[in-house]
């Protein structure tokens, strides 16, 4: 299947997979079975993925190696944060908010499989991205 390389239809399509695979599967999986599932899925669907993906910052001269890695990057544009924990903490979308911004990125998806619902572990991140422009 031929996608564009919108970020609207690539942030779609992770959302189909990852709804699929909750419905399926449910929560309870450690985050890597879930990563790598969803990898599989979104791959399958045409879209370029890279897993663990270490990132390093430079901070005032400051170089750190591996200062954070993501979990999933699609298409070198969206990146997706995975947990697969009961509750959901507001620091896991400030720590999405900050990959973004360090890597100049607009948009994160946080995906959260450990809620009963998949609805209720989605939530997206923009960092200075307001959607697709309407004409």
């Amino acid at each position: 299947m031929q996608h564009s390389n919108d970020l609207e239809d690539i942030a779609r399509t992770v959302i189909d997979c990852g709804y699929h695979l909750h419905c399926d599967l449910g929560p309870g999986l450690l985050e890597s079975a879930y990563e790598l599932i969803l990898s599989n899925l979104v791959e399958r669907r045409g879209l370029a993925v890279r897993r663990q993906v270490p990132i390093q910052i430079n901070y005032d001269g400051v170089v750190v190696d591996n200062a954070f890695k993501i979990a999933l990057l699609v298409e070198n544009k969206l990146l997706i944060e995975l947990k697969s924990t009961e509750r959901n903490s507001p620091v896991y979308a400030k720590q999405v908010l900050t990959y973004l911004r360090l890597m100049d990125l607009p948009l994160g998806l946080l995906i959260n499989f450990g809620q009963p619902t998949f609805k209720g572990g989605l939530q997206r991140v923009a960092n200075k991205y307001f959607g697709p422009v309407q004409s």
